[in-house]
């Protein structure tokens, strides 16, 4: 087998099956009055979409009220393959539909 044959089998099961892989990232926490946040900034920047997932390594992190926390992590990139990219589309289309239903009431009759 070649070798460039065996680089296009490669790129094929990057197309059919989705490609993961590790990078290094930034995590910054926030819990104070202004705002309740976790922000992931990835290193490598890469070009996310959707069906796209991204985890982050480590323990859990508790930051206490009024508090700001920065850290330096691992993150597992996990690209989607073309048919998870578009399962994930169309299934975002129906999820904001479901904002609609929400109510604010208390289920009495106006």
């Amino acid at each position: 087998m070649s070798r460039n044959a065996g680089v296009t089998r490669m790129n094929l099961s990057k197309a059919l099956f989705g490609h993961s892989y590790v990078t290094a990232c930034t995590v910054d926490i926030a819990n104070t009055f202004e705002s309740l946040r976790a922000d992931v900034l990835l290193d490598d920047n890469p070009d996310l979409r959707p069906g796209d997932k991204v985890r982050v390594h480590g323990d859990p992190v508790t930051v206490p009220y009024g508090e700001k926390l920065t850290l330096r992590r691992d993150a597992t990139v996990r690209l989607a393959n073309p048919v998870k990219r578009a399962w994930a589309r169309c299934r975002s289309e129906f999820e904001c539909f479901e904002l609609f239903e929400v109510s604010f009431s208390n289920g009495r009759k106006l």
